[in-house]
């Protein structure tokens, strides 16, 4: 399949599916992510490694490029884009935007709402090391083979059990819980 083909399966899946609806605003801080697609070979996906730094509430936690929304940001789709240029370089003239995965809660009272779109990969990462120890590329076949192989596929696994590993990294917690929407929503798009 080629490239045009993966986006456009993958936003025909993405623009018809339910995702989860925001939670009650007064009760959490709107906090939001960029769930990116890229293409070598096949369709991965992007993920940074928080920093190890002692004391960092992040340490070591896989995600997607991310964070606060801000008074000035004129909405959380904006927020998204100003979070992924800040954490990696990427501009948005350099992805095609697919949309809103919904919004998924931390333990923490954060309301993350995840959006998804496709990087070009015309821009350099570039990325603070106080912040993000590493950028990764994990291909979403590897994501759908351990999807399935861990029975993920068609239940909604609690928060505790739900993990995706990959060499020496495990993607856990709320990243998991949006990966797992994604796969749901996406499925098997090898073919």
């Amino acid at each position: 399949m080629n490239t045009s083909s993966y986006i456009e399966k993958i936003h025909s899946a993405i623009s018809s599916a339910a995702h989860p609806p925001p939670p009650d605003p007064a009760l959490f801080k709107p906090t939001t992510v960029m769930a990116l697609f890229l293409f070598s070979r096949e369709p991965a996906l992007l993920f940074i490694r928080k920093a190890d730094r002692e004391g960092y509430v992040w340490r070591n936690q896989m995600a997607f490029p991310g964070g606060h929304v801000d008074k000035t940001d004129a909405s959380a789709r904006q927020a998204a884009f100003r979070e992924l240029y800040e954490e990696t370089g990427i501009v948005s003239d350099n992805v095609q935007y697919i949309g809103s995965l919904g919004h998924f809660q931390t333990v923490k009272n954060r309301d993350i709402q995840a959006f998804t779109g496709v990087w070009n990969r015309k821009d350099d990462l570039v990325f603070d090391t106080e912040e993000i120890s590493m950028v990764l590329e994990i291909p979403f076949e590897t994501l759908w083979q351990t999807h399935r192989e861990k029975g993920y596929a068609g239940h909604n696994p609690g928060v505790m059990e739900l993990t995706y590993p990959y060499k020496d990294v495990v993607i856990w917690g709320v990243t998991a819980k949006i990966v797992h929407h994604l796969l749901e929503v996406v499925g098997d798009i090898s073919g």
